[in-house]
This record gives structure tokens, sequence and C-alpha cells, in this order.
């Protein structure tokens, strides 16, 4: 069983998605959420023991089919790939958890739909193969599609139109990107392609490099990244509250195809096409911040709040890989943990609040107060501390790792200020919208919402997950070194192909 690990986080969704949609699981709405969380479960269990055989042994391929690389499909299991694996289980059994409280009974088939979003999410990351890579950003596209409209109202269809949109003009360019790629290198595996980056021949870089910049424009409109973000503000904010804690994640599958493809493939070692897009990461990840600390003080609603933090996230996260050190990258992917978690908890708070708040929902105005203030408020509070970056929790040791990787490469002037002004922002902001929420009432609540036993289950999961990184600081950031470590070597060094008796 250990040797088909790698498969399981996909095989999983896939299989529960499959069955949800037959009899009998799909003739009742209690049978798809008790199938949904064991499954969910099952697929955290799985990535978790991947996650610790891949710690203690090293990568693994695993060769679908038995077509060994570069020729068949292959999956690339490593401390990378395994570390966003268990994430996306983390939040799929919570995100899980949350819709089993009636989110489910707006719209049908939400959850086999979040079971294959997972699938799309868990693919793209585990993937070793450019053309693979395509394939499961559509999975878990028009998973999001369906997701976003769920519930139904015209502002869900008016956000869902210019994300279907932009998308699906993404998708066109990656598919160009592809064939340019394909044509100069033969290849689309990525460690085949990682060994032929400083041999293409003198008539192809241009092409090449076209090709790679294409990608940059791909992985950019994923990542939300400026002048490519403008479509997620909107999308996140009218999203449910359940969706739009897994959509939490969805970006920074964009940040991690950049390091895949942009700090591995056209590295350091990549000859004429060696770190091509860093003259262009620069100014675009510190524009992005600025554009999110812009839009984070003229947020309305509590969820349009936390979905331009995403995008202050995503350009802290984008300076790193524009550092492209073993430093940076590490400090990244513990603020990246940090960061995903503590969005998808505030977007479930703000569903809890909306839900309480009648007609006001969670826009930043006067109106009756929420049902239970004490809980939601302490919810609200400890998100809130998350976001912003203060100490204990996990988002001030995250930032003061990252502003070490600035400091360590020259670069403070540049980092440092973007970075704190972010927290300034969150700070007065996020201060401004609790006190409206909780203080600026009038008139008394009905009373008759009350947070279910499921939703708590899931917030609470997301909340222990905070302080739990903070105790673990030590191993989690042993970790993250270990897998910058893994991603500056070649990827074409031999890995471990379960089943492989020379390896």
């Amino acid at each position: 069983m250990l040797q088909h690990l790698p498969v399981l986080p996909l095989l999983i969704p896939l299989l529960a998605g499959v069955l949800m949609l037959m009899p009998p699981i799909a003739g009742t709405l209690q049978r798809q959420r008790v199938f949904g969380t064991l499954a969910a479960l099952l697929q955290l269990l799985a990535t978790i023991t991947l996650l610790w055989q891949v710690n203690q042994h090293g990568p693994i391929v695993y060769a679908m089919g038995e077509w060994q690389p570069p020729f068949g499909i292959v999956l690339v299991a490593d401390r990378l790939a395994t570390l966003m694996s268990v994430l996306t289980a983390l939040l799929l059994l919570c995100v899980q958890l949350f819709s089993c409280a009636g989110e489910d009974q707006k719209g049908k088939f939400l959850h086999p739909l979040l079971m294959f979003q997972a699938l799309g999410i868990q693919g793209a990351f585990l993937t070793g193969d450019l053309f693979n890579l395509f394939v499961f950003f559509e999975v878990l596209l028009i998973a999001s599609y369906a997701l976003l409209i769920h519930g139904g109202g015209p502002q869900k269809t008016l956000a869902n139109v210019h994300y279907v949109t932009l998308n699906l003009a993404g998708s066109a360019l990656f598919l160009f990107a592809l064939g340019i790629m394909y044509g100069t290198f033969g290849t689309l595996n990525m460690a085949d392609m990682q060994l032929r980056a400083a041999h293409i021949v003198e008539s192809d870089v241009q092409l090449a490099e076209s090709g790679a910049m294409l990608l940059l424009v791909v992985f950019g409109l994923k990542s939300a990244m400026m002048p490519l973000h403008f479509w997620m503000p909107k999308a996140y904010s009218v999203a449910p509250a359940p969706v739009a804690a897994l959509f939490a994640i969805m970006t920074k599958v964009g940040i991690y195809s950049l390091w895949r493809v942009h700090s591995t493939i056209f590295g350091d070692g990549a000859g004429e096409l060696a770190n091509i897009a860093q003259p262009w990461l620069w100014p675009l990840a510190w524009l992005t911040i600025v554009i999110g600390i812009i839009a984070t003080l003229a947020s309305k609603t509590l969820r349009e709040l936390t979905a331009n933090m995403v995008i202050v996230s995503v350009g802290s996260l984008l300076l790193m890989v524009t550092l492209n050190t073993r430093e940076a990258t590490a400090s990244a992917l513990y603020y990246l943990i940090h960061s995903t978690l503590a969005t998808a908890l505030m977007f479930l708070v703000a569903g809890l609040i909306v839900s309480q708040r009648g007609k006001a929902e969670d826009r930043f105005v006067q109106a009756r107060p929420v049902a239970q203030p004490a809980l939601l408020g302490l919810l609200f509070m400890l998100a809130a501390l998350a976001l912003i970056g203060m100490p204990p929790i996990s988002g001030f040791i995250g930032k003061a790792l990252m502003l070490k990787a600035a400091l360590a490469s020259h670069q403070a002037g540049w980092i440092w200020p973007p970075i704190l002004l972010a927290s300034l922002a969150a700070l007065l902001m996020l201060a401004r919208s609790g006190s409206t929420l909780f203080w600026r009432t009038r008139g008394e609540n009905a009373g008759e919402v009350k947070v279910h036993p499921a939703q708590l289950t899931a917030v609470c999961l997301l909340v222990i997950t905070l302080p739990l990184m903070v105790v673990f600081a030590g191993w989690i950031t042993e970790y993250t070194q270990a897998a910058a470590q893994d991603m500056t070597r070649s990827l074409s060094v031999p890995l471990r192909i379960p089943g492989d008796t020379d390896a």
C-alpha cells in the first residue's frame, strides 16, 4: 500500500466525488455528508502519511502505468508537494464539516464538487509534467465555476462571468505556452526540461523565453498578481463561506507553479534562460502588495477585506519568490501555510457573522447585533490577530522569517516597508471592522440562528492549527528549509520510484 501513497491524494477525492453522484449515496443529503467527511478525513490521513514517508526517505516518483519518465505521466512527491497536499486535505476537511450545517441545502452537488476541486488542487501540486499541470488546472477551475455560483443570485452570476472569462483566456495562453515549450524543449516533463534548459539551441532561445513569459502571465493570473488580480476580490467576497475558505489555497497554486517553473526549470542553471522572470517579478510583487493595501483600506465588507488581504499575502510571497534564496523560500513556505489557514478561518467566521446579522450581512454598517457576540467576537479576534501577524500567533513568526531573509539578501529596503505597512493596514481595518460588527449595533437580534456544532468544529480545527504552528515552529522551519533545499537541487537527480529495485 505504501508504494501507492503518491496517487492516493488524487484517487480518494476522485472516487468519492463519483460515488456521491451515484445511488445510494446520492439519494440523501445525510449520506453525502457522512461519506464526504469520511473521504476528507481519509485523504488527510493519506497525505500526512505521504509527507512522513517523503521526509524520512526522500522524494518519490510515481510512474503511472509503469511508463518511466520522461515518457510517461508521473507524480512527484517531494517535501514541497506533500506539504501543500496536507494543507489542501486539511482545508477540505474543515470546509466539508462547515458545509454540513446547511450550506449544502442551498444547491445541488456541493459535496461532489468539493471533492473534484480537491482533486484538481492535489493534482496540480503532485504532478511532474507541465501538460498534466494544465489538465489539473482545468479540473479545479471547472469545479470552481460551479462552486462559485452555488446558491445562486445576481452577484454570484456577475462575478462568475468575469471569473470564467478571465480563466478561459488564461487556459488558452497556457496551451499556447505548452506548445512553444514542447517545440523548443521536446518534452514537458519538468525534470527533463530542467536538464535541457541550459542546452537550448541559440535559434530557439527567444522562443523559449516567450513561452516562459506566457507561463508567467498564466501563473500570475492564477495567483492574483497585479495587474491580473481584479477578478479575485469580487469572486471571493460573494462566494459561499466554505467555498471561499477552500479558494484560499487556489492562489497558492499559482505561487507554487511559479516556484516549480521559474525557480527550478528557469533557475540559476538554465544558461541563457536563467532567471528571466526576475526583472518582471520585482516590480509586480511590490505593486501587488501596494494595491492590496489600498484595496484593504477601501474594503466595505469583511469578506471583501479578507479577499484583499489574500492579495497582500500573494504579494509578500511573490517577493520571496523573487529573492529566490533558500532562506527566502523556507520563510515563504511557513508564511504560506499560515496565511492560507488564517484567511480560510476568517472566511468561515465571516460566514457565521453573515448568518446572524440579518440583511446587513458582513457590511461595515450599523445593524442588529449577532446572536452569539461572545463566541463570534472571540473567533473574530483570533482570526484578526492571525491576519495582522501579531505575536504569539504564527503570522508573527512567518513575517519575521521573511524580514530576516530579506535582510540576509541585502534587500530589506525594498521588502520591509510594504510588509510592515500591510500589517499596519490590516490592524487598522480589522480594528475598525470589529468595532463596527460587534459594538455599533441597534435593536435586538432575533436569536434564532446559532452556530451549528459542525461549523464550530470546522472553525476550531483551523483555530487550533495557528498556535500549533508556533508550538512546532522549530520542526516546521526545519522542514521548510529542507523543502527549499530540495528545490535548489536538480530535479533530474534520480528519485525513488516505487517498485524499482535499482532506485
